[in-house]
């Protein structure tokens, strides 16, 4: 028996192995191999003004202003102008005309004026560009549906609004434009030749699917899984979302860089796991003109440009003075060397296009299957459980005995099922627990490594249930294709420890068993048997059993 049960778990293993293997992508990003070489580690802005300004030289006026929109809508927004006496000589706002300004574009994670780029918008306004964070729009804005054109369109309405601006020249005013903000600002540029000059930051540059995908590699490799968790990567990425929406997930900025004319500064910070960084950068020298931009690595910078310090986080140091040195010195600091320069970027793999998964690729069909699945799950026991109860009843009061099923078959049933529902809770929290460390950049080996041995011990509890299901059945002769589930059924006059019944016939009685409760048992067992395995198919294709296949 206990041979048996191994050898038919192995095989209910392989086949696990092999359904999962051949039922969508695997993930084998491709390593990078040639990096960048930077001409300097300094950050400094070649052909830059000394005279120009720089963070501090002016105090800074803060306008809360409403900012029109198209069909009458409206957003606020927070005018930063420099204003007063400093370092470089006093001058006001309103008598200084000739002073470039800055329009702020949103990245994904910020919509308020008054929570996004504070330190980045203020330092600049006091080295003397009046800058102009609006709010970002949210009504047309969502997880499911937004529409980066159609954003570039919105945000225009912000570059009309500074231009008119006392104290800025409106043949100078540019854009900032961070992370996600970096598919709009092209856009932007193309469609408003007047724009100057165009800062990104941490953009992306590759599709959002491809980026998201290269994230996702980058975070999980930071907190050390198992490498059976990535086979998940190209299936939860390249699937078509349930519920539908994320077009924009293909966006393509490119053909918008290839019409840039205007200057463009591009910062990346080395401790940003969620951008292709030295890929951004290739992609955008050979997209964009070359000779226009500037790129720029700074140390230990985050997503956002900010390094950890004992009082929190805060911009990096030399930021703030780069990027007004770059835009007070326009046009010569355009194209001055170094053009590529700073803190050395360490990217290990290639962001590319996202495998399409095989099976699972329509995400509606995907929840539908675990949805039926649980439906089965629910439906098989109540059946059995009404059965049963109903052969009680029948039994006290007439005598007649109650149908339930063969000996043997209800504690694997009941250990295939829960260890199904088990496996599945259990890879949801774990990839719900591994995802909350990678984004707060932790490491933890007992959820990450422990967690994984967890969810697989849990399947492999399924596994031998369910092999101890399939022997079983095939004791009781239950072949479906010859005599169907009815004979996993037996009247039971007597208590559950009686003498069992051949297998293969309902014990002679003279009350035969009620054809519908035979049918209810035998649909109440299919149910849980159909359930049970279409979640382990569904685990399967998510990696719980990875045998190296």
């Amino acid at each position: 028996m206990f041979f048996r049960t191994v050898a038919t778990s192995a095989a209910i293993l392989v086949a696990l192995a092999v359904t999962g293997a051949v039922a969508g992508p695997a993930w084998e990003p491709e390593p990078v191999t040639d990096h960048l070489h930077l001409a300097t580690s300094s950050t400094a802005i070649g052909g830059a003004d000394p005279d120009a300004g720089e963070p501090g030289d002016f105090e800074v006026r803060e306008t809360p202003v409403t900012i029109p929109l198209a069909d009458g809508r409206e957003v606020g927004g927070l005018l930063r102008e420099p204003v007063g006496a400093g370092d470089a000589g006093g001058v006001d706002a309103d008598e200084d005309a000739g002073r470039p300004g800055i329009v702020f574009v949103h990245g994904a994670g910020t919509g308020k004026a008054t929570d996004a780029f504070t330190l980045a918008a203020t330092a600049l306004a006091s080295a003397g560009i009046t800058t102009l964070v609006p709010d970002k729009r949210l009504d047309n804005y969502s997880t499911r549906h937004r529409d980066y054109e159609q954003m570039a369109r919105d945000y225009a309405w912000s570059v009309r609004f500074l231009r008119e601006v006392p104290g800025v020249d409106p043949d100078d005013v540019g854009l900032y434009a961070e992370s996600e903000g970096a598919w709009v600002s092209p856009v932007m540029m193309v469609d408003d030749p007047r724009l100057a000059f165009q800062i990104l930051v941490s953009a992306p540059i590759v599709p959002p699917r491809q980026q998201a995908a290269y994230a996702v590699d980058n975070y999980l490799r930071n907190t050390d899984v198992p490498g059976g968790v990535f086979r998940a990567i190209p299936r939860a990425v390249g699937m078509k979302v349930p519920g539908g929406g994320f077009e924009y997930a293909d966006f393509d900025v490119r053909p918008w860089l290839r019409e840039q004319e205007d200057p463009i500064l591009a910062v990346f910070g080395t401790n940003d796991a969620s951008m292709p960084l030295e890929q951004g950068t290739r992609e955008l020298l050979a997209d964009a003109d070359a000779d226009d931009v500037t790129v720029r690595f700074y140390e230990r910078a985050n997503h956002g440009i900010n390094v950890e310090t004992p009082g929190g986080l805060v911009l990096h140091p030399d930021f703030a003075r780069d990027v007004a040195d770059w835009v007070l010195g326009l046009p010569a600091t355009a194209s001055a060397p170094p053009q590529v320069a700073g803190a050395q970027p360490e990217q290990l793999y290639l962001a590319a296009p996202v495998p399409q998964p095989h099976w699972y690729g329509d995400g509606d069909w995907l929840v539908g299957v675990v949805v039926t699945a649980g439906g089965l799950l629910v439906v098989g026991p109540l059946l059995l459980g009404g059965a049963a109860l109903a052969g009680r009843v029948a039994r006290r009061r007439s005598g007649r005995p109650g149908v339930r099923l063969a000996r043997g078959l209800r504690a694997p049933l009941t250990g295939l099922g829960v260890g199904a529902v088990a496996t599945m809770l259990g890879l949801a929290a774990y990839l719900g627990a591994v995802a909350r460390l990678a984004l707060d950049y932790e490491k933890n080996a007992l959820v990450v490594q422990g967690g994984w041995i967890a969810v697989r011990l849990l399947g492999l509890v399924a596994v031998v249930a369910a092999a101890l299901l399939l022997n079983r059945v095939r004791d009781l002769r239950m072949s479906v294709a010859d005599r169907g589930p009815a004979d996993a059924v037996r009247a039971d006059p007597g208590p559950p420890d009686a003498d069992p019944a051949p297998p293969d016939a309902v014990r002679p009685e003279p009350h035969r068993p009620h054809r519908a409760a035979v049918a209810v048992v035998s649909t109440g067992f299919w149910a849980t048997v159909l359930g049970a395995t279409a979640l382990l198919v569904t685990l399967a294709y998510w990696g719980a059993y990875q045998l190296g296949i």
